[in-house]
């Protein structure tokens, strides 16, 4: 079957968002709110292990804060911090603070160039999403994609495949006409799971988790000035300085 949508994952992927966004954004809520917690780097890489802001806090404090009970009053807490998180954070991008990874713009191009469908398939929340794109993009991009599926649409978040599931099934998409991008082990896992090929870009927190089904593993998506570098690419088809649409209409038809 021929090349038809691409498929991204949002955290990570369109954007280095982790480490001086949400991170950031979270400590400031903590601070706001009087909260007498820290995500320090080492930690917040350990958080990201768990997929979405809610369980990631909810882990936190079954293993850094035993003490609090976990009942509706923790629950009311976590949805008090991610909300002042989440202003906080859509701040920070319309700033300017949280640019696009190198690359993403020009695929996004391209692909409408060549009429491949576009879509979103994360666990961040939708207005994340928003922010992201209209900060870096302009309202319009919004517009360019089929769907986003984000945040609690699904039951089971990553690595489960439900994300990838509904997207593929609202759209009528077959797994094998779409290619997923993501950053992390739990996103590999989830989009493999939808069995959708899948290309990996790692972050700093990334790079050493394992990829061992992902189709080619890049630290970007590189362009003319700044080339993309292999992690992993087990059939050896990858050649270029920038991954493209043409390359990926080569390789998946």
């Amino acid at each position: 079957m021929s090349l038809k949508a691409l498929i991204f994952d949002v955290d990570g992927t369109l954007a280095d968002t982790e480490l001086n966004g949400h991170r950031v954004a979270y400590n400031r809520a903590f601070e706001q709110l009087g909260i007498g917690w820290h995500w320090t780097e080492v930690t917040y890489g350990e958080l990201l292990t768990v997929s979405g802001g809610k369980e990631r806090m909810k882990y936190f404090v079954d293993n850094y804060q035993p003490d609090i009970p976990a009942d509706t009053i923790l629950d009311t807490l976590i949805s008090r911090v991610y909300s002042s998180k989440t202003q906080i954070f859509k701040d920070m991008l319309l700033t300017g603070l949280i640019p696009l990874r190198n690359g993403v713009e020009r695929l996004f191009k391209e692909a409408r160039q060549a009429g491949i469908h576009l879509a979103i398939a994360t666990t961040t929340a939708p207005s994340n999403v928003q922010y992201i794109l209209s900060s870096n993009l302009g309202d319009e991009s919004l517009g360019w994609f089929d769907i986003i599926a984000a945040g609690d649409i699904v039951e089971n978040k990553k690595p489960s495949a439900e994300i990838y599931q509904l997207v593929l099934d609202e759209m009528g998409w077959q797994a094998d006409e779409c290619i997923a991008f993501e950053d992390s082990e739990n996103g590999c896992l989830s989009a493999r799971a939808a069995a959708l090929p899948t290309i990996i870009t790692v972050t700093a927190y990334t790079r050493d988790e394992s990829f061992i089904d992902a189709d080619l593993v890049l630290d970007q998506l590189g362009d003319e000035n700044d080339a993309a570098n292999v992690i992993s690419d087990p059939d050896g088809s990858f050649n270029g300085q920038m991954l493209t649409v043409e390359y990926l209409i080569e390789r998946y038809g």
